[in-house]
């Protein structure tokens, strides 16, 4: 019985990836950038420590727009009118990706720059 959970589980949370990956522009503008990210640490071959610094820095990227997509549809379906308290809940989310982005950015130019310039 314990396996057939997991199944399930998981089999829920894979369609919890789809759907994310299908509707929301925002999660597929960050696995376009995650594909390039990627493509470049291959062809500039990165070290394992570059790398899991890399996959940790997706990794909090995506994770915080999948939170931050669950917050803005829990929130407009409790509260489908526009209120001020709604609007505080779905910026201060936004906010998060936000912070993730820009650390991914800082991540990826202290890790690729410095191995751009050496291939110079």
């Amino acid at each position: 019985m314990k396996g057939k959970r997991r199944k399930i589980g998981f089999r829920y949370a894979w369609d919890g990836l789809k759907e994310i990956a299908s509707t929301e522009s925002n999660f597929q503008l960050h696995l376009i950038s995650t594909v390039i990210v990627i493509f470049f640490g291959i062809i500039i071959g990165l070290s394992n420590v570059e790398w899991a610094i890399i996959m940790l820095t997706i990794g909090l990227v995506l994770i915080t727009e999948m939170i931050n997509s669950s917050i803005e549809k829990v929130m407009d379906y409790v509260q489908p009118e526009i209120h001020p308290a709604v609007k505080h809940i779905k910026d201060v989310s936004a906010g998060a990706v936000l912070i993730a982005a820009i650390i991914a950015v800082v991540v990826g130019i202290m890790i690729f720059v410095p191995r751009i310039i050496e291939l110079m």
